[in-house]
């Protein structure tokens, strides 16, 4: 059960390996992507439909006794949830004889929830890595089977490339880790209810910048919420995205105001490598000077 390329990893893995066979692929409905809003299949069921899986694409789980019945039909020993996107009822959860495995992007029991990656990036973490668990009814709160080795946050990783890396661990952890929980040569242990913390979902106006920030958060944000939803600002009405940026301690230019520093856009202390106005293609700081330099000394809130 998964749906954005970060699942794929760990269905490829399940895949190439002799010891499983993947029964089936359930996955989220087509969307529509992109400005012409295209209607497209998940990557998950790109690469299931490539090696013949069969996919269910279910548009609900709770309420659905037709779809408990195809699961229960398949009689599966376990499933396994990459970023499925959807909270499973009770009733899937009862279904595989081994229950539900789950490869969760932060070391559990911290950032219990939808945006772990992004979290990771906007509170400055050092590290992070990979919680395979056990679902239970409760969001992310079942017994750990394994962990991935701590890995390191570069301080230009986006939630993009960070996701990215973690998905290829987590793949990595859960064929080394699943064999042997199934097998029963690994006890899943309770989480440290102490310890828990909770993430939200993340929304669109999220990406808002507010200018009175300290800019080295701001940076943060601007990774954090690439590729979605943007951290963007307001000029003249008209919303410009972020879309990198980096937080310069040593440049003299009060917050929030646009600057041209050495040849380089600021804003505040914060150098922009590269922004998009509304209806534009992406350009770099050098080119909004260029093209807008009227608006040097301008001040964002």
């Amino acid at each position: 059960m998964g749906t954005p390329e970060a699942a794929v990893p760990s269905l490829k893995t399940l895949l190439n390996d002799v010891q499983f066979e993947v029964v089936a692929v359930v996955t989220q409905t087509d969307k529509p992507v992109g400005r012409k809003q295209i209607v497209t299949p998940s990557p998950i069921k790109v690469l299931a439909e490539e090696n013949g899986i069969p996919v269910l694409q279910p548009v609900k789980l709770k309420n659905n006794p037709v779809l408990w019945e195809q699961l229960r039909g398949l009689s599966p020993d376990v499933m396994v949830v990459v970023v499925y996107g959807k909270i499973l009822p009770q009733e899937v959860l009862d279904i595989p004889a081994h229950g539900i495995v789950n490869v969760h992007p932060s070391f559990l029991p911290k950032y219990r929830g939808t945006s772990p990656v992004v979290n990771a990036i906007l509170n400055g973490d050092k590290e992070t890595g990979v919680t395979i668990m056990k679902l239970e009814l409760e969001m992310d709160s079942g017994p750990i089977i394994a962990k991935s080795q701590p890995m390191i946050i570069s301080p230009t990783d986006t939630t993009a490339t960070l996701a990215a890396k973690l998905a290829e661990v987590g793949a990595k952890v859960l064929i080394e880790s699943l064999p042997k929980y199934l097998n029963g040569e690994i006890t899943p242990t309770p989480q440290n209810e102490a310890g828990a913390t909770y993430v939200k979902i993340i929304q669109k106006e999220d990406g808002l910048i507010d200018w009175h920030d300290d800019e080295e958060i701001i940076a943060r944000q601007v990774r954090a919420y690439t590729p979605w939803p943007s951290a963007y600002t307001n000029l003249n009405g008209q919303p410009i995205k972020i879309l990198s940026a980096e937080f310069n301690p040593t440049v003299e230019n009060p917050k929030g105001t646009i600057a041209k520093i050495d040849g380089r856009l600021y804003i505040g202390k914060l150098k922009i490598n590269q922004l998009q106005l509304a209806g534009k293609k992406p350009m770099d700081g050098k080119s909004f000077l260029a093209g807008y330099p009227q608006m040097v000394g301008t001040r964002l809130i």
